[in-house]
């Protein structure tokens, strides 16, 4: 049976060294997705990976692979994504014209489609295309880096999102400084998906990290 609540490893905070083995033992302690964090050193200041890892990372777990694009331009670079074995693939409202355009990409590849804000970013954003996308990221750090300290004034923007959102099937979903102590705040807000780096990586007890956090996101449905 699906999680209620949804914790998505991020393999920025794993060993790269070790990549595939990472992904396996976040798999095997309980993460519901694999969250990748695609950066290219130009919307964000920092370079990770490319599709060929995740093509290479694929055969490691059947989990879904929830690709986060970093990236500007993406258009070029959604189908190559699609074909290394991405089932989710979130772009950012700011990394291009035409985000109407690229969510019409993605789901032509057989995709789910997502959107992420920035933290500077309005809901507004997400007006005109809310009827085209499976998943929202509400980024709770600005993005580029792991380990950053979570940005409380979003969760008025969580709020405002499940508000938008009314009864469409759509999760919601935070990525930055997801913890023990924050995870029960944005579910609190609205979220059902917490992407999770530092705080399931940090001391190598991957399984018991993954199910404090899921315990304490729990706490916020009360």
């Amino acid at each position: 049976m699906p999680h209620d609540i949804i914790i998505a490893p991020s393999i920025l905070s794993a060993d790269f060294a070790k990549l595939g083995e990472e992904v396996r033992a976040v798999d095997k302690a309980g993460g519901d997705w694999i969250h990748v964090d695609v950066m290219d050193g130009h919307f964000v200041p920092n370079i990770t990976i490319g599709p060929d890892v995740v093509k290479d990372l694929r055969p490691h777990s059947k989990k879904p692979f929830d690709v986060h694009l970093m990236i500007a331009p993406c258009d070029p670079y959604l189908e190559a994504f699609a074909n290394a074995g991405a089932d989710m693939i979130t772009v950012h409202a700011e990394s291009g014209p035409h985000l109407d355009r690229s969510l019409q990409l993605i789901q032509s590849f057989g995709k789910k489609a997502g959107v992420s804000l920035t933290p500077s970013t309005s809901e507004t954003a997400l007006e005109y295309v809310i009827d085209k996308v499976d998943h929202i990221l509400v980024m709770t750090v600005n993005p580029g880096f792991g380990g950053q300290t979570f940005l409380h004034e979003q969760l008025r923007k969580i709020h405002a999102i499940k508000k938008m959102i009314g009864d469409r099937p759509i999760q919601i979903e935070v990525d930055g400084g997801v913890s023990v102590g924050t995870a029960p705040l944005v579910v609190e807000a609205g979220a059902n998906a917490l992407v999770a780096g530092s705080a399931v990586f940090e001391d190598g007890a991957y399984a018991d990290n993954i199910a404090a956090i899921r315990k304490a996101a729990m706490s916020g449905r009360a």
